[in-house]
């Protein structure tokens, strides 16, 4: 019988839900994994890549990599529409109130020099012993690690058409290494420290729901937003899933706009930052609709929740569609470069976290979680420490983005060098070690490193 109506993507996305809905199982009822607090959505997509990699499910590689890389857009240009509706401030004003923002954003600029210096390096070491590497071939290693899986597959697959092979592969597999570090490495470190009396805020015991992952039924639940829109008109779901759709489609005819009259290089990469063109234009659109006034109607609370939807789905999609015949053949290089990145950043992270002027720990597992995995893992970890949110950490690592957006950028745009401006893998390297000396120079100018606290 044929089918009339093609059921594939949609077959897709209700394997990724079996998965998701097997790890919030598999979270709450297996000790190890809420001792690491490992998050549903990575027990899940771990489990999808057995299965398909056994061949006992059979996904299309492919298909997984869209839909990782469309979830992937949608939470930016989410977060673009998200504005905040939180009125408290850390302690303190004026520079007091910049100051841990500014650290963690520079942070981040070190650490993703960092990870791009090792990476670059052991491309040039290994091509000496006779293994020839793409030349962006370690260049995913911060992608992977401190933008997240979107990013790295996003450049990954654009990288492929430059004659990078299974770039996009590679890349994932660079960005689950870096979240097994989060987690892995993170959780210890946390409890570590609540042992050593370092956390200001630290609990005797974290709370039942927190280590499950589910809410009893006799708790009390957060509200997840407000209704902007009448019920008997519109849901105010559907209208703010669909300002994200308007935004998608903005974002996808500049795109393909600016691809039509750049370069070659140039416009098959765009289509790799298409999510921040994405949370450019939500960002335009949040604003005019401010300067209108019905700024109101967007409901931060369920744009949030669309953003958490998304990652989530983001991380299984992205885990099950690794394929681990492509990442054996590379095993040795990923290894050696994930490693060497993992237990560098984490030295860096420590040695200038341990120095800076008060909430060390929440502040050097906030931004730990954050360059080895995304912004929702440096939460995770936060967290653990701080349950309430009490201190300040959390509202600043939201403001660090207003720093860490450029150093980001400029990051994602040199590690195009080798393919946009024919940049050797050294002279990229040597760029990259300048930049990190600047974030550390730029660190001891504003008086953020003074001696260890611990």
């Amino acid at each position: 019988m044929q089918i009339p109506f093609p059921f594939e993507p949609l077959l897709i996305f209700g394997c990724l839900a079996i998965m998701l809905l097997i790890g919030i199982i598999l979270r709450a009822k297996v000790v190890f994994f809420q001792h690491f607090l490992v998050p549903s959505c990575l027990i899940g997509g771990i489990l999808g890549l057995i299965l398909v990699s056994t061949g006992v499910v059979h996904l299309s590689s492919s298909l997984l990599e869209t839909f990782a890389y469309h979830f992937f857009n949608i939470s930016f240009i989410s977060v673009g529409l998200t504005y905040s509706d939180n009125k408290e401030k850390p302690s303190g004003g004026g520079k007091e109130y910049l100051k841990g923002p500014l650290w963690m954003a520079l942070i981040e600029g070190v650490a993703f020099s960092l990870q791009a210096v090792i990476g670059g390096l052991f491309v040039i070491l290994f091509s000496i012993f006779g293994l020839h590497l793409f030349s962006t071939f370690g260049f995913l290693t911060p992608l992977g690690f401190e933008e997240g899986p979107g990013q790295a597959l996003s450049f990954g697959k654009v990288w492929e058409g430059f004659g990078f092979a299974h770039g996009a592969t590679i890349g994932l597999t660079f960005a689950t290494i870096g979240f097994i570090f989060a987690i892995f490495v993170g959780v210890p470190l946390a409890n570590w420290g609540i042992r050593k009396g370092l956390s200001t805020h630290a609990p005797k015991e974290l709370p039942h729901d927190f280590l499950k992952g589910i809410i009893p039924k006799d708790q009390k639940k957060e509200a997840a937003g407000e209704l902007t829109m009448h019920s008997g008109n519109v849901e105010t779901l559907a209208f703010q899933a669909a300002l994200i759709g308007l935004v998608y489609l903005l974002t996808y005819a500049l795109v393909k706009m600016l691809a039509g009259v750049l370069p070659p290089d140039l416009a098959a990469t765009s289509w790799g930052f298409f999510f921040i063109f994405g949370l450019i234009i939500a960002i335009i659109v949040r604003s005019l609709m401010g300067k209108i006034g019905i700024r109101y109607l967007i409901d931060p609370g369920l744009q949030r929740r669309i953003t958490g939807w998304s990652v989530d789905f983001l991380i299984v999609s992205t885990v099950m569609a690794i394929q681990v015949v492509i990442v054996w053949k590379y095993i040795l290089p990923i290894l050696a470069i994930s490693l060497t990145s993992g237990i560098l950043t984490l030295l860096v992270v420590l040695y200038l976290g341990r120095r800076i002027w008060s909430y060390n720990l929440e502040r050097l597992l906030a931004i730990y979680g954050t360059v080895t995995g995304t912004l929702s893992t440096g939460l995770l970890l936060l967290r653990i420490v701080d349950p309430e949110f009490k201190g300040p950490t959390t509202i600043e690592i939201g403001l660090m983005n207003l720093f860490a957006v450029p150093i980001i950028l400029g990051g994602t745009v040199l590690v195009n060098g080798p393919v946009w401006w024919d940049w050797s893998v050294g002279l990229t390297v040597l760029v990259f070690f300048g930049l990190m000396v600047l974030f550390l120079a730029f660190i001891k100018l504003f008086k953020l490193w003074g001696a260890p606290k611990f």
